[in-house]
């Protein structure tokens, strides 16, 4: 194994991959469960980035969407380039030091969720038509019955329902990194760069 990977893949950080999954795993369940408009799919993933960097941030989604797509719901795995870029951004906005206040991590979900409707839009399109069984679909088909296109209707929404759930989300990993003791956060290294502080 190369220096590099060893970096990005050492064992602390495939464990902390394979706990984020299991979160994402359980959010979106919870999120098909109740129908609800937003997704709550990547807090592991965000997490991840925040904590270990975009690399190993990216691996997570990807891992995500694919086990998702394999045992509950094949849609999920279309998605896997979108849960690749919300681990990629959240780990490059944390290396900037975007996620070291509330506010900070905040815009940091809106600006996740600007990125990756670049990325959905086109897939839920394409493939989909628009409609992929979530709840958010109720407000694709509020948008057209209003007179928006299937594009802007499909943008509008996936933007909507993601900034809604990405700042949720983000806010969510801000809280619980700066409530992480000294011993579970030793020996990864893109924390100095996010540190929570108040």
């Amino acid at each position: 194994m190369s220096t590099a990977a060893k970096t990005y893949f050492d064992t602390k950080i495939l464990a902390l991959i394979a706990v984020a999954i299991v979160i994402n795993i359980v959010g979106g369940q919870l999120n098909d469960l109740l129908r609800l408009p937003i997704f709550l799919d990547s807090i592991g993933t965000i997490l991840v980035a925040v904590l270990a960097g975009p690399i190993a941030g990216a691996v997570t989604g990807v891992l995500t969407n694919l086990i998702i797509g394999l045992i509950f719901a094949p849609v999920a795995a279309a998605f896997a380039p979108v849960a690749l870029v919300i681990g990629l951004v959240a780990g490059l906005l944390a290396r900037a030091g975007w996620f070291k206040t509330v506010w900070q991590a905040a815009i940091s979900g809106v600006v996740i969720a600007a990125a990756l409707t670049l990325v959905a839009v086109p897939i839920r399109i394409y493939l989909f038509g628009g409609v992929t069984g979530s709840g958010a679909d109720f407000f694709v088909a509020y948008f057209s019955s209003v007179g928006q296109t299937l594009f802007s209707s499909v943008a509008l929404t996936v933007f909507g329902s993601n900034v809604a759930d990405k700042v949720l989300s983000a806010v969510l990993v801000w809280g619980l990194v700066r409530q992480l003791p000294e011993r579970l956060t030793a020996g990864y290294e893109y924390l100095k760069f996010s540190r929570a502080v108040a």
